[in-house]
């Protein structure tokens, strides 16, 4: 062959390969109207699903360090097929996942959600997922948090990504004199979660779901929000109950004054002074604040006494709490059940009821390292049914048995009918037939998750191992 039918073989081998890309089958589309604007999603498996859709301003500049303000609106119609990056956090330098399961690029710019929706949806029942981490890792569209089996069964889910370590939870003198006499402080991450409520509230009818049935959920630091949210003004009347997976602990509140000493003392290994202005602070790159031992876990929250007026434990305790029927427990291989009863215990001891779990399966192709049982996040691809789109998804494929999927389907089908429960039930149904009591200090009932879903008395559920001293939430 010569040079110019070489040359020729080759364009046309090229732009047969474009043409081939170019004419790749359609994608199925759906389109809602919300009040910013024209989303357009996918159809995929009799879902729409939408990614990457905002629900807040992006908190930069002036925004970082403040609640987060409504959407601006879009003229014509936005595409709403990608995930956006998640919130800045510390990841790997070789490129794989980090304890949260976040990979790659990241942008302060993060206050987006993703909606998986059944189609011809009717006053579906929602669930707000806010996913673990430590309060410094994580992002909303990770593979465990697949909505789409929820969807087959005519539950709406919407997971968020909310601001992370010292962009989420950081308070300073600066930065209280710099707000406004009503403005949030230092508890950013959860003014995110109450910005997607509001935002569902005014939305999510539009997806066919129902604003009056609201659950929200979250596994370890994203159930520790979850706690917080039951103590919550502003967040209250736009949830009707709530799901803590292996995060019950109820802390005492920070004050403001030792939260700001903290923030001093974190912008003092930054290298800024005693007296740093909130202009300083805005300053900062994020990535050194992700970077930066000091700063990137954040300071914790405070009691502001303007978003965040008392701790959980002390509502709880005082029997004030938002009372919504909640839904509690922890893993075997982990500590906590002990800190799910209680919470359970006090959120169930008037009105709304309370239900209270221990999963303890295994997968067989986790027998081996799985000594001491099912171990920290172990649940979610069994809560959700995910196993195939999990983070743990390359080890379990080909692994995966028929009793791991049909445990996942039996506890999601648990999950599901707590969804769509009445908030005055006192009792639901899961799939297997099994009744699910609420809990009291009487009956002292919690569904133990082995092979099996059955009900058994919480006291004999061993406690867990011992919580190291240094354990996040």
């Amino acid at each position: 062959m010569n040079r110019y039918l070489t040359t020729f073989a080759i364009a046309a081998t090229f732009a047969a390969s474009v043409h081939a890309q170019t004419t790749a089958p359609a994608r199925a589309t759906v389109k809602v109207t919300i009040d910013s604007g024209v989303l357009v999603g996918e159809v995929a498996d009799s879902v729409n699903v939408f990614r990457g859709v905002p629900f807040a301003k992006p908190p930069v500049g002036e925004l970082r360090w403040k609640a987060p303000q409504k959407p601006d609106k879009w003229p014509g119609e936005r595409t709403a097929f990608a995930n956006e990056p998640p919130c800045p956090q510390p990841v790997n330098a070789d490129g794989t996942p980090n304890g949260g399961g976040v990979a790659g690029v990241q942008s302060e710019d993060c206050l987006y959600l993703s909606v998986h929706a059944p189609a011809n949806a009717n006053r579906a029942p929602v669930v707000l997922w806010l996913y673990g981490g430590a309060s410094f890792l994580g992002a909303g569209h990770l593979g465990s948090y697949n909505g789409t089996s929820n969807a087959k069964q005519g539950v709406i889910t919407i997971p968020i990504n909310y601001r992370l370590g010292s962009l989420a939870n950081f308070s300073h003198p600066a930065l209280t004199k710099a707000a406004g006499a009503k403005e949030p402080l230092g508890n950013f991450a959860l003014t995110d979660a109450v910005a997607a409520l509001e935002w569902i509230k005014r939305n999510v009818a539009a997806f066919g779901g129902d604003p009056d049935n609201v659950t929200i959920a979250g596994q370890s630091a994203g159930a520790a929000m979850v706690v917080n949210l039951l103590s919550i003004p502003s967040a209250k009347g736009l949830y009707h109950k709530a799901i803590i997976q292996s995060g019950a602990l109820l802390r005492p509140g920070q004050t403001l004054a030792e939260a700001e000493k903290r923030g001093v003392d974190a912008a003092k290994a930054l290298g800024l002074p005693e007296n740093a202005t909130a202009a300083q602070l805005r300053e900062v790159s994020a990535q050194t604040l992700v970077a930066t031992e000091a700063t990137r876990r954040g300071v914790a929250t405070p009691i502001d006494n303007r978003f965040r007026t008392i701790s959980t434990a002390d509502a709880l305790n005082a029997g004030t709490e938002i009372d919504v029927p909640v839904l509690v427990g922890s893993n075997s291989g982990e500590p906590g059940f002990d800190a799910a009863r209680t919470v359970a215990k006090l959120a169930g001891d008037s009105g709304a009821g309370a239900w209270l779990y221990n999963f303890a399966y295994v997968p067989g192709f986790r027998h081996d390292e799985w000594k001491g049982g099912a171990i920290h996040s172990a649940e979610l691809m069994f809560t959700f049914d995910s196993i195939d789109t999990s983070g743990w998804a390359a080890s379990a494929a080909g692994k995966a048995d028929a009793a791991d999927r049909a445990v996942a389907k039996l506890v999601n089908s648990c999950w599901i009918a707590f969804y769509k429960m009445d908030a005055k039930a006192k009792s639901f149904t899961c799939a297997n037939g099994v009744t699910w009591p609420a809990y009291t200090e009487a009956g002292d009932d919690a569904m133990k998750f082995t092979d099996k879903a059955q009900i058994v008395k919480s006291q004999g559920i061993p406690s867990g191992p011992p919580r190291p001293a240094n354990a996040g939430s």
